[in-house]
């Protein structure tokens, strides 16, 4: 199998293929009992073979890393496996209010992040878009998260549900090297027609990392990471979860197989009515 190809955030060369945690942290997008069964299925070793699995195919870029003890466990137990170093990407929650104890509040999550070996910061999505004023045109207030991401270390970015978020923050100039953008052929979560959406992220000046490309399981994976792969930029990135190393193994071959235009080397499901195709 090849080796993932790669990308650039600033000078940190990253898989162009990302590892999603939602279904090692219970964020389904589907109902509160499949988050209940994710979080009560989901081990650290059964993390560690997933992300074990990405890592042998190159795919050494994990996004949504936080001080979850399952999570953290499971991550250096692949790196322990493999003998790679996971390049990881965090998506803090900070206070939206400017007063000391938020701020505070705020050095004690970057503190921790940067502790944790976070090689890019980007505030998750309720934070960063609570401060997009599409009167202004701008993010103002969000800057102060920005210098104290840059200031341990970190790279910063952005994760955004709000394709206005790229535009503005390119034109105001914002310190972030990367985006977030929610980007699938069904349109799942999505606030703009999705052809709106592709060319935001085309006229993007930083790479952008695309989330959510299967829907939440509403598109196969084929159909969905098709679309992603054939309508994003060679500089950009796709964030897929898994929740099992099968999974994660076509996952890559898909994607490459996409990439190189060629047949995937996937084994099809076999049932009864297409047994006269067989």
């Amino acid at each position: 199998m090849s080796m993932f190809p790669r990308t650039k955030i600033e000078n940190l060369s990253v898989s162009r293929l990302l590892i999603g945690t939602n279904w090692f942290l219970g964020y389904s997008h589907t109902s509160k009992a499949k988050d209940r069964d994710i979080v009560e299925t989901m081990t650290a070793s059964r993390i560690a073979d997933i992300v074990e699995e990405f890592m042998n195919a190159g795919v050494d870029t994990l996004y949504g890393i936080r001080p979850d003890p399952k999570l953290i466990q499971g991550v250096s137990e692949a790196e322990q496996r493999t003998g790679k170093k996971c390049i990881t990407i965090a998506t803090p929650t900070l206070p939206l209010e400017d007063t000391v104890e938020s701020r505070h509040e705020a050095e004690r999550q970057l503190d921790e992040l940067a502790e944790l070996g976070s090689s890019i910061c980007m505030p998750h999505q309720c934070t960063t878009d609570a401060f997009v004023d599409r009167r202004t045109k701008s993010l103002t207030g969000i800057e102060r998260y920005l210098r104290m991401i840059r200031e341990r270390g970190m790279i910063p970015g952005l994760s955004t549900h709000m394709p206005e978020t790229p535009v503005y923050a390119d034109a105001s100039g914002l310190d972030v090297a990367t985006y977030i953008q929610i980007y699938n052929a069904a349109g799942f979560l999505m606030q703009i027609e999705i052809d709106w959406v592709q060319r935001m992220i085309w006229g993007a000046h930083k790479p952008v990392i695309a989330i959510k490309p299967l829907a939440a399981g509403k598109l196969p994976p084929l159909v969905g990471l098709a679309f992603s792969w054939s309508t994003i930029r060679d500089r950009d990135m796709v964030c897929i979860g898994t929740s099992t190393p099968y999974e994660a193994a076509e996952v890559v071959e898909l994607s490459l197989s996409i990439l190189e235009h060629r047949v995937p080397c996937v084994e099809l499901q076999k049932t009864r009515s297409k047994e006269s195709l067989a």
